[in-house]
């Protein structure tokens, strides 16, 4: 309200001051032009002239009919004898010089225009307001009171471990005393760690929320400025405002923006991220002691930020706050679900043990897909159809049923997931498959689904090596009952060498060369340390290597298509069903399997409500989850 105020004003004073420079050119312009000298004489001598007012050289004179005639005077030094021989009237009145202010306003104009239009952009490079160019060095936190900030814990699910870590930080900043008469000290810092969408920022806001505190919240991106020295400024500017407030939390979103490691950069010169680390470091545990202030820091990459930031004494606590397991997903659910009007049917625990690997965030995004599924079918609740529908749109990309494919390309394309499904179905140790379609989703020509039975947190060597295996089935199906080879599987060979060079070389599954790490992690670089990185792998023993990846490659391939050649009638008849009804789900799979005519679909408003978790298989251009850690 305020800075509307202030524009309204600077706005006014802008138009009074264009109003008076229009004014001033329109009394100009409007005035009528002079008369020359030599006909104001005979005016004069012919008697039409009855009065003149001499101002320096400006004539003003009046006719006998009482028009009014201007004219100027070359200075002739006969004018006023010339005047009194023909009767005419004259008045003396000093020359008109402007106003003081309206000197000073046509000589500062120009400069004031200038400052102005300087100050403007600078406001707007700045953000605007509170103080604009002048307020470099300022704090951007935003300040959320106990008013304003309404989450608690009972708004947080999926992370209980977490909830207990940082609850004592609310009995410490409700009652610091509890725990100082034991020898007790508030902790500085707690990082939480965590990928994205898992509820950070949610967990920080829950914290101010349940212990009544003021939070202020900003991100690292904030502090670095164009401008060296300005990061921090406005580092030393929050913490002087958060110890007016103290007790209070400070909370610093992606940290990593401005945490990174010192030394790491490529250049020399003088670093503004380092000047703002380095200010951070010292608020957080330097000469002078911060009471009462908590800073709460979140970010997704942890590998990347300085030891010296790590430490206890800055940050004393690290939180991490994982994906939701089956019992998170279901309370997460439950939490989205309430804004939402359900349909009996709909079940949060059946939704929960069909996400796994779904973070907070991809579930409230469910939700939300559910509810639009519902608003388009003119639904008065939302059913477990819009859930599923919600879930497949997710997980494989939207249907593009507008995709007019040719019969010999959709041919392939159902040949192609019918051998995914095929060696899923017959190998151990791989998920059931749940569902397979040739309808167009996202990047894909058709997906097929595999339905986990349970979270799972790390793999074996014989389900890695059947993975594989299902990734070759497509191309094999092709081969086998199409006689071609096509673009299709494009992705899948992409991951099936993913896993067969991590279980080579970083998971030491390989009986030939042993349990060595033989290439570094690349899943997560940081420019900084990888130039520093050597290499100790000769070049003899990466032949090694690529010659066991090749081994393994080759190996599942010929089981791929050992299986299939034993199996032809399952595959004729699943692609037989695809072509059909372009989707089947699990029942029908097992019906194929078992040697048995596939059952009708069931109707859309019915589905069977497993739902899907992960892609088994996909055709061209298709984006999968790379192989599990």
């Amino acid at each position: 309200m305020n800075n509307m105020l202030k524009n309204l004003v600077i706005w006014l004073v802008i138009g009074l001051v264009l109003m008076t420079v229009f004014n001033q050119f329109n009394n100009r312009q409007t005035a009528q032009a002079p008369m020359e000298y030599s006909q104001f004489l005979e005016e004069v001598k012919s008697g039409r002239i009855s009065k003149v007012t001499i101002e320096g050289r400006q004539l003003k004179a009046q006719t006998v009919d009482g028009k009014r005639v201007t004219s100027y005077s070359p200075g002739d030094i006969w004018l006023v004898s010339d005047l009194l021989k023909y009767g005419v009237k004259i008045e003396a009145k000093p020359e008109e010089e402007p106003s003081l202010l309206m000197n000073i306003f046509v000589s500062w104009f120009p400069m004031l225009l200038l400052i102005g239009v300087w100050i403007f952009f600078m406001r707007q490079m700045q953000g605007g307001g509170r103080g604009g160019a002048f307020s470099f060095g300022k704090s951007r936190a935003r300040m959320m009171d106990e008013s304003t900030n309404t989450v608690t814990f009972a708004d947080v699910a999926g992370c209980e471990e977490a909830k207990e870590e940082v609850a004592e930080l609310v009995d410490f900043l409700r009652d610091p005393s509890k725990f100082q008469k034991l020898g007790g000290r508030i902790p500085r810092g707690v990082l939480m760690v965590g990928n994205p969408g898992t509820g950070k920022t949610l967990l920080a806001r829950a914290i101010a929320g349940e212990a009544k505190v003021p939070f202020f919240s900003i991100s690292g991106s904030d502090f670095v400025e164009m401008f060296v020295g300005v990061g921090a400024a406005r580092v030393r500017d929050m913490f002087e405002q958060a110890k007016k407030h103290a007790p209070c939390i400070v909370f610093i979103d992606e940290i990593d923006a401005v945490g990174r490691q010192r030394g790491a950069g490529l250049g020399g010169g003088n670093d503004e991220r380092e000047q703002t680390l380095n200010q951070l470091l010292v608020e957080m545990d330097g000469f002078e002691a911060t009471m009462g202030v908590i800073v709460i820091a979140a970010t997704n990459r942890p590998d990347v930020l300085d030891p010296a930031l790590l430490r206890p004494g800055r940050f004393d606590r690290q939180v991490v706050v994982p994906l939701p397991d089956i019992r998170g997903r279901e309370e997460i659910l439950k939490v989205h679900m309430r804004k939402v009007p359900l349909a009996p049917d709909v079940k949060a625990d059946i939704i929960a043990r069909g996400t796994p690997g779904f973070s907070g965030a991809d579930l409230a995004n469910l939700v939300n897909e559910a509810a639009l599924f519902a608003a388009r079918g003119n639904k008065r609740l939302v059913e477990m159809d819009d859930f599923e529908r919600a879930k497949d749109k997710i997980i494989m990309g939207a249907e593009r049923r507008s995709m007019v494919m040719p019969e010999e390309e959709r041919r392939n394309t159902a040949y192609h997931e019918s051998g995914h499904a095929i060696v899923a179905r017959l190998l151990p140790k791989t998920d059931p498959v749940h569902k397979v379609t040739i309808i167009p989703r996202g990047r894909a020509l058709g997906v097929t689904m595999q339905l986990p039975t349970e979270d799972r947190y790390s793999q074996d060597r014989d389900r890695l090596m059947n993975m594989v295996a299902v990734l070759f089935g497509g191309r094999v199906a092709e081969e086998l009952f199409m006689h071609q080879m096509t673009t299709g599987a494009s992705n899948d060979f992409e991951r099936a060498t993913e896993i067969a060079r991590r279980m080579v070389t970083q998971w030491g599954m390989s009986d030939e060369l042993g349990t060595m790490v033989y290439g570094e992690n690349e899943g997560e670089i940081f420019l900084g340390r990888s130039i520093q990185t050597h290499k100790n792998v000769s070049e003899a023993t990466m032949q090694k290597v690529d010659a066991e990846i090749r081994r393994i490659i080759d190996m599942q391939y010929r089981l791929a298509r050992k299986l299939l050649e034993d199996n032809r009638d399952k595959v004729e008849a699943m692609a037989k069903a695809l072509l059909e009804w372009e989707t089947i789900d699990a029942d029908q799979i097992g019906d194929i399997m078992a040697g048995k005519p596939p059952r009708p679909p069931k109707p859309s408003g019915s589905q069977t409500t497993k739902p899907p978790a992960g892609e088994g298989g996909s055709t061209e251009g298709a984006t999968a989850p790379a192989a599990p850690a």
